[in-house]
């Protein structure tokens, strides 16, 4: 081989190697995406058909809840109604996960209609997330807790104040059908 056939030979190698894609890797993947499937066994404890116990202003109502996956596993759905007929009050919520941010997303969607359905974003602590929606009038927090001895949850709502004290708005005690 000559000098000049080994000089062509690397500059061929030389272009193949940096015009060449590089193979994707784990790192190059999206955080979030179709691929990247939402599951949560702490999360997973919401499957199923459920009671709800609801404390509100005093008074206490029945509703009752499922939990299905939906949207190719992204999100979580509860679907929570009164027991009157028809229902007075009913609600679809969709739970997901941000990987990108490291925090569960959820939707809240009711029969207050849209002005009054909102986001909030919450981080889990042990067996409780704690999700904020933001209003106008000012944060609404509803806290989810799972207790696992009695396989029951909690949802604690509250609203915040403009100098930070939060008021009892309802506790949801959830017991499994």
């Amino acid at each position: 081989m000559t000098p000049f056939s080994i000089i062509i030979l690397a500059a061929l190698l030389f272009a193949t190697l940096t015009l060449a894609e590089p193979a994707s890797s784990p790192s190059d993947e999206p955080a979030d995406g179709p691929k990247k499937i939402f599951r949560d066994d702490f999360i997973e404890n919401l499957t199923g058909h459920w009671l709800i116990a609801r404390q509100v202003r005093g008074k206490e109502v029945q509703n009752t809840m499922t939990g299905e996956w939906v949207l190719n596993h992204q999100f979580l759905q509860l679907h929570m109604k009164d027991v009157a007929d028809p229902p007075q009050y009913e609600a679809i919520v969709l739970i997901g996960y941000s990987y990108a941010d490291q925090q569960y997303v959820a939707h809240w969607c009711d029969t207050f209609g849209g002005k009054f359905s909102a986001i909030g974003y919450g981080k889990r602590s042990g067996n409780t997330i704690e999700f904020k929606f933001t209003y106008d009038d000012g944060p609404f927090f509803n806290t989810f807790t799972w207790d696992e001895k009695s396989k029951t949850w909690t949802f604690r709502m509250e609203a915040q104040d403009k100098d930070g004290k939060r008021a009892l708005f309802a506790v949801d005690t959830l017991r499994r059908t």
